[in-house]
């Protein structure tokens, strides 16, 4: 994959894959506690959060690798 398309790709990806990512992961939480009063501790619910964050850029690790430098095919 050329650096150009990767970093199209990337972009794609933070601006559409993350915000519907957020929104699932909410859901989710959501779905699983869905009384305000039966929540987990806030840490834990924060450890999740974290774990979900670090889940969803796994995949993408490949993509994001070396955007911030110049296009080395020049």
């Amino acid at each position: 994959m050329t650096h150009k398309a990767r970093k199209r790709w990337a972009l794609v990806i933070l601006l559409v894959g993350l915000p519907v990512y957020v929104i699932l992961s909410v859901s989710i939480l959501n779905w699983l506690y869905p009384d305000p009063l039966d929540r987990p501790p806030l840490w834990v619910e924060l450890g999740i959060y974290i774990g979900l964050g670090i889940l969803w850029a796994l995949p993408f690790k490949f993509i994001f690798k070396g955007i911030g430098q110049p296009d080395p095919d020049t």
